[in-house]
């Protein structure tokens, strides 16, 4: 979604606001480090067999806690930047998540919906590349990461982590996502294998 829209369904009430600081936020523009910002997140899809390559929405990105259990996401969604970088209930997006227990059995599947922002962490701005962005303008690429409070379809709670490690990215960003499920915390991201698509992520402030 584009700040455009957001803003629309802020006016028609659709997204209720708590307060004038988040109107005051909208209407700012972006700042250096995404403060005040509408952000996208999306895990994204790579086609390697076309050249040059493309980002995409509906990707997938895998989690885990062991080699045997697994979990698999896909997603985008986007949220307001509050300044302080902390939490904020202005965020919306989701998609569908399945677990894998052994074997890559299946063990459960469905869908998510994101409840809250639980912190925001900006890096900075993507270097532009060769591959091209079919999700939004690539000069609003970022690196960063973000924890999101989820709700899954069969009643539990969680979190979900996206983290981008992108053109220009300095060190500490570990490309891919992290999870907990209720009790249960896949805290080990899978790391993206070169030439194969999944486990990618990526970032649009506006």
């Amino acid at each position: 979604m584009n700040r455009r829209a957001f803003l629309n369904q802020v006016k028609t009430g659709s997204i209720a606001l708590g307060s004038l600081s988040v109107l005051d936020a909208l209407a700012t523009p972006a700042s250096a480090q995404g403060e005040g910002s509408l952000v996208r997140w999306d895990i994204i899809s790579f086609d390697f067999s076309k050249t040059p390559l493309a980002g995409s929405p509906g990707g997938v990105a895998f989690a885990s806690f062991d080699a045997d259990h697994k979990i698999k996401f896909t997603g985008s969604g986007s949220f307001v930047a509050p300044a302080s970088g902390g939490a904020s209930s202005h965020a919306q997006g989701g998609g569908t998540w399945e677990t894998f227990f052994p074997d890559s059995v299946s063990t459960g599947r469905g869908t998510y919906e994101v409840r809250k922002l639980l912190s925001w962490q900006f890096a900075n701005f993507q270097t532009p590349g060769p591959n091209i962005d079919l999700i939004g303008d690539p000069r609003e690429g970022a690196n960063g990461n973000v924890l999101l409070a989820i709700e899954y379809s069969d009643g539990s709670e969680g979190i979900l982590g996206v983290a981008c490690h992108g053109g220009g990215a300095p060190d500490g960003i570990l490309e891919g996502v992290i999870a907990t499920k209720g009790f249960v915390t896949y805290w080990n991201r899978e790391p993206p294998t070169p030439g194969v698509d999944g486990d990618r992520t990526t970032f649009h402030v506006s």
